[in-house]
């Protein structure tokens, strides 16, 4: 079998690595930025952090921060017009997921305008051309949008999240610094640490997974497993270990997919709201429950980089429930609700469950499941 595998063309770690933005647009002869953050990190001069080395480095740019938490089409339309309007040749993203994803969906139909009906990005997108350069600066520890070829946009009219599949969407440099993520509020940093943990988990357990993909995940459960805690808490460690830890795992998913996991959680964002990782995090162990049989001895991995000892001598059982255990515990340890209550309404579960078996990360769990299994999992958590 061949197997393909794309990441950024070139990455930078560490804190104060934004410095080197300007130097990446000049030696790519990028002239005319389209910086595409969201209007929260504007008012907390999150964002400014990076607006400030493009101005003291003469770099014209545009600011654009019609960016919703849960991107949507109108946003991509209006990012698309101003893209045009500003003459701009490249995109600075700064944000989490959501400006990370609106400036892919941008970069994209600017160089496939025959694909401006942003629905038609829906799957494995059929694009022809490469979308325009992207430098993704994230300021969360979660999504790995800024190494992944996938973004998420949200359809209002038709109240549900598609995902949208392209390697020609990839930013081609990425610049993971922790110094951009040390705003983040503890309700934040705890759900977006989640999301990038059940990244890891779904990329390793995932139908397509195998030994390149492998090898990134379990490491970024170990150390998303023994960061987040202290992350929650603004230890410079914590932040700086989740910052690596959520960029491996989606050096990992990018290239396997997902599963019913991200399935479930996509439309509890669209319909509620709910923060995605959120969703992700309370989703998770039923999930694992539900797929424990179809996993080999993965869950032992899974249970030794989350840091549980003697896993060696354990029964496939004791390892399988350790796996799970240690999940929980972390969630809880990190503030995440255990359920659905509150959130989820009976009437809506058909929605929700026939939305979640529509999704694209669906077909990757390691176990197959119906619409009634889907719909069983979320009634077990309301």
């Amino acid at each position: 079998m061949v197997q393909r595998f794309i990441l950024n063309e070139t990455s930078y770690h560490g804190a104060g690595s934004i410095s080197v933005i300007p130097e990446e647009l000049k030696s790519r002869g990028l002239k005319k930025v389209f910086v595409c953050t969201d209007p929260s990190l504007i008012e907390y001069n999150v964002a400014a952090k990076v607006l400030d080395i493009l101005k003291d480095s003469d770099i014209e740019f545009f600011l654009y921060s019609n960016v919703k938490p849960n991107p949507t089409i109108e946003n991509v339309q209006t990012g698309v017009k101003a893209f045009i309007e500003n003459e701009a040749d490249c995109i600075v993203a700064i944000g989490g997921g959501s400006a990370m994803d609106t400036a892919k969906a941008i970069g994209i139909i600017i160089k496939n305008p025959e694909n401006s009906d942003v629905r038609s990005l829906e799957g494995f997108s059929p694009t022809v051309n490469k979308c325009v350069p992207i430098i993704a600066v994230p300021t969360t520890a979660g999504t790995a949008a800024e190494v992944t070829i996938n973004y998420v946009i949200t359809d209002i009219e038709k109240q549900r999240k598609f995902v949208c599949v392209d390697p020609k969407d990839i930013p081609i440099v990425a610049v993971v610094d922790s110094d951009m993520m040390s705003s983040m509020p503890k309700g934040l940093t705890a759900s977006t640490g989640m999301d990038a943990l059940t990244h890891a988990i779904e990329g390793y357990i995932t139908k397509g997974a195998w030994e390149l993909s492998d090898m990134f995940h379990i490491k970024a459960i170990e150390v998303i497993g023994r960061s987040l805690r202290a992350a929650v808490n603004d230890e410079k460690s914590g932040r700086e270990g989740m910052a690596l830890g959520q960029y491996i795992a989606g050096m990992g998913f990018s290239n396997v997919g997902l599963g019913v996991d991200h399935s479930m959680a996509h439309p509890l964002s669209a319909y509620y709201d709910t923060p995605h990782g959120v969703a992700c995090a309370i989703l998770l162990p039923p999930i694992m429950e539900f797929n424990r049989d179809f996993t080999g001895t993965k869950y032992r991995e899974i249970a030794r980089a989350m840091g549980v000892e003697n896993v060696d001598s354990m029964t496939q059982k004791e390892y399988r429930d350790a796996a799970i255990n240690a999940v929980k515990q972390l969630s809880s340890d990190v503030g995440i609700p255990e359920d659905l209550k509150g959130i989820v309404k009976e009437e809506d579960l058909d929605f929700l469950s026939e939305s979640a078996f529509n999704d694209a990360c669906r077909p990757g769990n390691p176990r197959d499941c119906s619409i009634d299994e889907i719909k069983a999992i979320y009634r077990s958590l309301i």
